[in-house]
């Protein structure tokens, strides 16, 4: 039985037929099926609106589920002595530092005596590992100049880096906060056009962007807090635009105020921005495609070029080689 298997697998006839044969049934199936579907257009779009829910449902609970943590949070004791006895807020402190830490989503006391605490230790920490490393652990064969550059070098780095840490951060949330701003806009928009105010507006839209972009969820709520409380509704708007440095949430907010100033419609003002950030959006996305082709010159000039020389040229040099 399996020499027979084996015969009629190396049957060419056979295996023609054989293949001609699926083929035509697969055919068949794919011309015939779509005239027994017995899913209507609106079963179908009644499951994807089910499963929609069911996703922004999971997405919810794993948002209320998950760790809360206060917007200002007391700084730990140890650190917060540290940078008090030092005096680091006079020494280490920079003006930008607390705008920074906002725009990167740490608020409150608590991050900025972080920061302080780090940008001391950091340059401490990497002198003293790179003196380690370069005058017990290794025997360079270097002048002590050159040495102490190396570990002044180091002491460099570890001032920069909480502000890299930082930057880095800002980077991570604005491009989250930019991803998903254009929608968020078009639900701004829907929601002002059904009748809410720009209080409810905010907050409808801060619950259903949370499955996007939580940074902008959270944006958003601050807000809508700050347009309860404070006295000056303008000062809510000049807020969110601090914390997130984008322009295009800049230009909404300016909008905004303007609306508030003046009465004039936000529908008009929030369409048109909606569809500039989202040309923004798709400007960014072609930039990046077109700086793929002079990234790839390297890699393929490296990795794929002397596999393809290999590959045509393999076979004539064992030709010559085996002629010679």
């Amino acid at each position: 039985m399996i020499d027979l298997l084996v015969e009629k697998f190396h049957d060419r006839h056979f295996m023609t037929m054989l293949l001609a044969a699926i083929a035509a049934s697969a055919t068949v199936y794919t011309l015939v099926m779509p005239l027994f579907a017995g899913e209507t257009l609106t079963k179908r779009m009644k499951a994807v609106g089910s499963e929609r829910e069911r996703i922004r449902q999971r997405e919810r609970d794993r948002l209320a589920n998950a760790e809360r943590v206060s917007l200002r949070q007391a700084p730990k004791q140890f650190v917060a002595k540290v940078v008090e006895d030092l005096n680091l807020g006079k020494w280490v402190a920079q003006e930008t530092a607390r705008d920074k830490l906002v725009m990167a989503g740490y608020r409150g006391q608590a991050p900025y005596v972080t920061f302080l605490f780090f940008r001391m230790v950091m340059p401490i920490a990497s002198g003293v590992a790179a003196a380690i490393y370069i005058f017990l652990l290794t025997n360079l064969d270097q002048s002590t100049p050159v040495k102490l550059g190396i570990c002044l070098g180091a002491v460099f780095l570890g001032m920069q880096a909480p502000m890299l840490f930082i930057k880095n951060a800002i980077s991570k949330r604005q491009l989250s906060i930019r991803r998903a701003f254009p929608d968020a806009l078009d639900l701004l928009l829907i929601c002002i056009e059904s009748g809410m105010s720009i209080e409810a507006a905010f907050r409808k839209v801060s619950i259903e962007i949370g499955t996007q972009s939580v940074p902008l969820a959270e944006e958003f709520t601050l807000t809508t807090a700050e347009l309860s409380y404070l006295p000056d509704r303008k000062q809510a708007y000049e807020n969110l635009a601090a914390r997130t440095g984008l322009e295009g949430v800049k230009s909404v907010c300016l909008a905004l105020q303007q609306a508030e100033r003046y009465g004039t419609p936000l529908s008009q003002s929030l369409r048109v921005m909606a569809q500039e950030n989202r040309d923004m959006r798709m400007n960014e996305a072609e930039k990046k495609a077109a700086a793929l082709p002079p990234k790839l010159t390297v890699p393929m000039i490296l990795f794929f070029l002397p596999v393809l020389f290999v590959v045509i040229l393999g076979p004539t040099g064992i030709k010559v080689a085996a002629m010679q």
